[in-house]
Formats: structure tokens, sequence, C-alpha cells
């Protein structure tokens, strides 16, 4: 391996891949496990591990009431389960029930890309996770690394009586064409694509590399179906929703079109020199790039020219989590979906999952961008006693708005960029505002963030709370910043970040006294979203305070901020 001094970040990734495409070194993989965790090298711990969907955690100690204790002294690794679509078969999420209750002390998370976490993975498992994930028909690679992540659709895809079109074929295809092919091994970092043919942009294309959101037109009296098509929307510390292109893209020109995209994403050199900026997004954040000039340099790739956009019509602000029994386009067929509280879900359960829904349904599953699982294809006569057996092994048809819309990351329990423990959290803060509301019955996008990052998608919730820290008595505890109003769709708006922040333990009693207002002065009609528009940043602190509107006014003076407020 080459080594060279004085590197900056981007420039040792960008070497370190030029040296090496790690999806063909699975060889190296096994003998590290033959061989023992000290055997691998900086690089595969630093980098190509990430390429099989693999990342080292954190110890474990971060959780709430959680399950460390051994600290360091055994190396562990989390591991990312594609899942295109969310589409999973019986068979399939048994497998992953399995491996974790053998490998993952009995717990697996389901992710906001509609994928499956384990944690507490050692190296002596992984050839025999990746083996078993592979007869089941299932893969961990690309799931994280430089590369195209799990491509995302609609859990209803096929079923949804209302959709516009089965995207998912296309889904599969774009995997296929992208995913362990060498050309596309080494992007300037993560590539995000969501492809869907529903109407309420459940997947939320406007913050993926590419969104490709279905549509119809009828040209020379034929009706057709195709694509509108969007590029560079991301979060993290940048938001940036992704711009639409004056573009019809036919359905036999996704392929070529996500493609061509992706060439270019990989080609750019400019996105290559700053790790912190080697998203597609920065093309027109930093670079330049307006809509027309990405327009021309797609078409010039593809070789032909891209039809006009055609009208669309962005779904309003609806509510997103699949929750419930309803019915499919297929007569007589439910499906039911459970809230899976912070997308946390036990072994037991996923076994139960799977039998129930051999034994109620057709075998299939479908994973959600809000952390839910849906069983799909159920007989009428047998929804009601399908969701009471999902109900006894702790599977809720149903719930509050709280338990409903709470989406929470990984946190410090694993993850080493995370400043405050999130899953945890999240399961106690849902509890506590049930408790303190039980009658509030609005959806409600709740996000919990442990960092910067944005992996929990605060700046598209109606709360959204971003972990901090926060010196209390004179010790830094876990606090939460909040920021307001975020939304897709016709209004598309990211969250207002209002400068509260308060420790963790008093998030609940912030909530309900925001909540409270909203209740007792909203206008008929008024949605989340609209309240906290119609309010300035000092009344939604006061709200949240409990105080005066005076009191929690904003002080920009160091060392002069009121309890509670964020200058």
């Amino acid at each position: 391996m080459t080594t060279t001094t004085h590197e900056t970040k981007a420039q040792r990734a960008e070497r370190l891949k030029r040296e090496k495409n790690p999806w063909e070194c699975l060889d190296e993989i096994r003998r590290f496990a033959r061989q023992g965790y000290d055997s691998i090298p900086p690089e595969w711990l630093g980098t190509y591990f990430r390429w099989w969907g693999v990342y080292t955690q954190g110890d474990g100690l971060g959780a709430v009431g959680g399950r460390g204790g051994q600290g360091n002294s055994t190396p562990y690794f989390m591991v990312r389960v594609r899942v295109p679509n969310g589409l999973l078969f019986a068979h399939q999420l048994r497998t992953v029930a399995d491996l974790a209750a053998r490998y993952a002390r009995g717990v697996a998370d389901i992710t906001v890309r509609q994928n499956f976490q384990l944690h507490w993975v050692t190296i002596e498992a992984l050839p025999e996770l990746f083996e078993s994930l592979g007869r089941a028909g299932l893969t961990t690679m690309a799931a994280c690394g430089d590369d195209t992540r799990n491509v995302t659709g609609c859990p209803l895809a096929g079923i949804d009586g209302d959709e516009i079109a089965d995207a998912s074929p296309l889904v599969q295809q774009v995997t296929q064409l992208l995913v362990g092919n060498r050309d596309f091994y080494n992007l300037p970092r993560k590539f995000k694509i969501c492809l869907t043919g529903c109407r309420v942009w459940c997947s939320y294309p406007e913050i993926n590399d590419i969104g490709l959101t279905a549509l119809t037109r009828t040209a020379n009296g034929r009706r057709e179906t195709g694509f509108s098509v969007r590029v560079g929307g991301g979060l993290s510390t940048e938001p940036h929703f992704a711009v639409r292109l004056n573009a019809f893209v036919r359905w036999n020109q996704v392929l070529p079109v996500v493609r061509g995209i992706a060439e270019i994403f990989r080609d750019s050199s400019v996105l290559r020199e700053s790790r912190e900026r080697a998203r597609l997004k920065y093309l027109f954040l930093r670079h330049g790039w307006t809509t027309e000039s990405f327009l021309e340099a797609l078409e010039d790739r593809l070789g032909f020219r891209l039809e006009p956009a055609i009208p669309e019509d962005p779904p309003a602000d609806v509510c997103r989590d699949h929750v419930g029994i309803h019915p499919q386009k297929q007569e007589g067929y439910r499906y039911v979906g459970v809230s899976v509280l912070r997308g946390r879900i036990t072994a037991e359960q996923m076994r139960a999952a799977a039998r129930l829904s051999e034994q109620f349904a057709s075998g299939e599953l479908r994973t959600t961008g809000m952390q839910n699982l849906i069983v799909v294809n159920v007989p009428e006569r047998q929804a009601e006693a399908l969701a009471s057996e999902l109900e006894g092994v702790g599977l809720a048809v149903g719930g509050s708005p709280f338990a409903r819309g709470a989406v929470a990351c990984t946190g410090t329990e694993f993850c080493k960029l995370a400043i405050t423990e999130t899953k945890g959290f999240t399961r106690w803060l849902v509890e506590e505002i049930e408790e303190r509301l039980p009658g509030f019955d609005q959806p409600l996008k709740l996000n919990v963030t442990g960092c910067p990052n944005g992996c929990g998608q605060h700046w598209i919730a109606d709360i959204g709370l971003e972990g901090k820290k926060l010196k209390v008595d004179g010790r830094l505890v876990d606090a939460y910043y909040f920021s307001l109003g975020g939304g897709v769709g016709k209004h598309p708006a990211f969250t207002r970040p209002i400068g509260y922040r308060c420790p963790a333990g008093e998030v609940p009693e912030a909530i309900e006294r925001l909540l409270r207002a909203y209740l007792a002065e909203r206008q008929e009609g008024e949605n989340l979203r609209q309240f906290f528009a119609r309010h300035r940043d000092e009344e939604l602190r006061a709200f949240l305070a409990g105080r005066e509107l005076e009191a929690v006014a904003c002080d920009p003076s160091p060392g002069r901020v009121p309890h509670g407020v964020e200058a």
C-alpha cells in the first residue's frame, strides 16, 4: 500500500480508492476473519469496509439503560443490509432475524433508507453473515461507502390503488446497473437515488441526489407514463432540495438518465477536492451549475435530447407513515402497517412478522422510510386477526401520532460521530408526551438526530431535534436544539432553527407546552407547519420555554443567554 505524507483527508480517500476496488477484495475480509481483528490494516477499518456495508461502531455505552459495559475490549462493527424499494420476502426477514440473534445481540434497526442495520458484529462473523444474506437474495454491498446507496421507492409499490405506476422494477434495474459495477465503485461520495410511482412521494425524492417521480401525459392520443427528474438533493449540514430539470423522462429512458447523472457525479473532479463538499448538490451550491447547464451536460452524455417537462402536482402535507389497516388496489386485500418505534426491532419480532406474513398473507413485507414495517397482500377477512397477532408481539398497528411519527438516527450508542444518544431517548420522549397529551390527534413528524449530519432527517420534520451538549451545574449533558416547520412536497421548506435548546430531560415539557399552544391558538383547519409559519421565532421560543415573550427574546451577547435559549 502506497503511503503519502501531508495528505488532506480528501486526497487520502481518493488515493485509497484509486488503489483498490473493495468489491473485488472479499477474500481479504475472509482472511481477516481467520486471522482476527489485529490483522486488519487501517485503510480497511477507515475506508474499504464501507463498500461492504460495514462500519466500525462505538462501544454501545451511550445507550439510555443500554447494554454496553464491555467498553472497547472487543472491537465491533455495524453492518447495513440493502433492501431495494423496501421489498422483502418472509424468508429474507427471517434470515435477518437469525443473523441478529446470532451475531447482533438480538436486535436490528430499520433505517430511513429502508435498510436493516445490525450491531455488535465481530470480524469473525462477517463471512458467514455475507454468505447467509447472499443465500437469501440479500447483500450488504454498497450499503455504505462512496457508491450508490440503497435505492428507495414507495413501499406500497404495486398495491397502492392511487399510484401512478409500480416503479419497483425500475428500482431493481437501477440497483443492478450501479451496485457491483466497477465503473461506479469510485464516486466522490455517497450517491442516493429515489424512484417512485406514488402520488405522495413518501420516499422523499426531494432530498436525494436523483429523485424520479412518476407522472402521465397524453401525446398523439396515447396515454404515457414517464418521470420528472430532480437532482442535487441532500440534508446534512447544508440542506438542499433537489432541483427539477426541464425534462420528461420516458420509462425506457430511466436507466440511461440515471447512468448519465451518475457519470457526471463520478467525473466531477471539483467534488473530489473536499470530503465535506463531495455531494452532487455542491455543483449547485458552490460551483455555479444551473438546471440548464446540468441538463445540457446530461444530454451530452446521453447523445439525445430529452423532451420538455410537463406540469406536475406535488403532494400537499400528508401523513406518509403507512401505519394501520388499509385497502390495496387488489380487490379483497389489505396491507397492515406497524409502527416500529425509532426503527428498533428484535429478532423475535422479525421472526414473528415473517411467520405471520406467511400464516395470514402471501409472505411479503415492506420496510418504509419512516422506519416502519408493512405486511402486504392480506385477505380482508384476515386483516384484523393479523393486526391482533402483531400487536401481541409489540408491533403496534396504530398508536399515537408521537409513536407513529418518531424517527431517530443511530446516536452515540453505536455511531462515533454522534453527540447525543437517540434511540433510548426517543422511546422515552414518546412515552412522556403520550402521557402528557393523550388526546392529541394531529399527524406529527418528530425527528431526532444525534449530530449536525442530520441522519435523523430533522430538517424535514414538524419538530426536528438536533443533538447538542449543554453545561448544567458544571457538567456536560445531552441537550437538543429545536427546529420547527419542515416539510416536502408542494410547499417544501427546511425546519427553522428558532434559537431554543434545552437539556434532554426537559424536552418533553417543552414539546408539551408548544403543542398545547398549538391546540389553544390554531385556526380552523391549520396544521402544525402552518401554525409554526404563522408565528415568529420569538413567539415559538416563548411557547417552548413556557415564559413571557420578553423573557425568551434572543440576546446575542456572549454569556447573557437566558436558560433554554441559544443565541
